[in-house]
């Protein structure tokens, strides 16, 4: 009710956080009056009544959308849709989809709509609802774009094109400062609205090269007796877990740190992933039960810890020079840790405490 700024309203399962950082990284560098606000940043109410700004990028959760009434996005980006949270909503996807799906609340005409043309989620969703905003694709797959599409591809060259009204740009994905195919996704996201921002092409391709990252996904920690350490705190749920296990090497040496408290979670999506991946499994939690009961016998080595301490020295026991160790939770943080912020600052921590010899 009480600014006019452009909003830039960035949901989704999995990549809210680096999409809502790199999109903002974009803007601020290309010069923009820009805010950071919802899940990260700070607080909107008190930088629209404090410290105006012309655009504001807000990362917006489900428990968030549930209750949006008047808010309007100007863009609306909805990166993906599995299942997480599911407790909140009584155990019922749709109930969650829907929540997701208030993103495009009070959208018009001259407002948009970026989404995740593969994913089987929100295509369904599309199908039994209307929006008048414009409609913004972004995949991976290599496709011949129609007369008047809008959106981002990735070409047969292993570029990134982004195409709207005002035109064409390219990137070519080795140019990317983010890895991985999550954040193939993600970069096509910040940049499609970017691109909608009319931000220019060179200011684009220059932000998205030299992004840093965010703290606690799939971050660098540190190497100890050849071991790699990887934080990965920010993977609350299964298919977060997914994505980072997808970018570790196709031979049996990560050891897997899993736990927290559970969300209603279905652990087979991973399980073709850690059956290849992971050499072991390293529980964390007050009650690991599940975890236990699901992947006892699917791997080499399983083992059941209920502190920080305790799990890194059992990765410390089994890790061995040119192994991977991945924090990838699966779970939200609640049981042994204030936040997941807390839980990847204690395993950095930790790690960093292991003696060299």
């Amino acid at each position: 009710r009480y600014t006019d700024s452009k909003m830039v309203c960035i949901t989704g399962s999995n990549g809210k956080t680096t999409t809502t950082m790199l999109t903002y990284h974009i803007l601020h560098k290309a010069g923009i009056d820009v805010g950071l606000a919802g899940n990260v940043g700070r607080s909107l109410a008190l930088q629209v009544a404090r410290e105006p700004h012309k655009v504001y990028v807000i990362e917006l959760s489900s428990f968030q959308l549930e209750n949006m009434y008047q808010f309007k996005a100007n863009i609306a980006v909805i990166l993906n849709i599995t299942p997480d949270h599911l407790d909140r909503y009584d155990y019922k996807m749709q109930n969650y989809v829907n929540a997701k799906f208030r993103i495009i609340r009070n959208q018009t005409t001259a407002d948009a709509l970026i989404y995740w043309k593969d994913d089987p989620v929100i295509s369904e969703q599309l199908h039994h609802i209307h929006t008048d905003a414009r409609m913004l694709p972004f995949t991976d797959n290599s496709f011949e774009p129609f007369p008047g599409f809008e959106g981002a591809y990735l070409d047969t060259f292993g570029k990134i094109v982004f195409d709207t009204r005002k035109g064409e740009m390219e990137i070519p994905t080795q140019e990317l400062s983010l890895k991985g195919k999550h954040n193939l996704y993600n970069s096509m996201a910040a940049g499609l609205s970017a691109c909608l921002l009319n931000i220019r092409r060179e200011d684009i391709r220059r932000a998205l090269e030299d992004f840093e990252g965010v703290e606690h996904r799939l971050e660098y920690t540190a190497t100890k007796h050849g071991a790699v350490y990887i934080n990965d705190s920010k993977a609350t749920n299964v298919n977060s877990c997914w994505y980072a296990l997808e970018s570790m090497p196709d031979t049996k040496s990560t050891v897997l740190i899993l736990g927290g408290k559970d969300k209603g979670n279905d652990y087979t999506e991973i399980e073709s992933l850690v059956s290849r991946k992971v050499k072991a499994i390293v529980c964390m939690g007050k009650d690991n039960s599940k975890l236990l009961d699901f992947f006892t016998g699917k791997v080499p080595r399983i083992f059941n810890t209920h502190s920080m301490q305790e799990a890194v020295d059992k990765c410390v026991e089994t890790a061995r020079k040119g192994d991977t160790v991945l924090l990838s939770p699966c779970c939200a943080s609640f049981d042994l840790f204030s936040s997941y912020e807390d839980r990847g600052r204690q395993f950095k921590d930790t790690v960093n405490a292991i003696k060299d010899n």
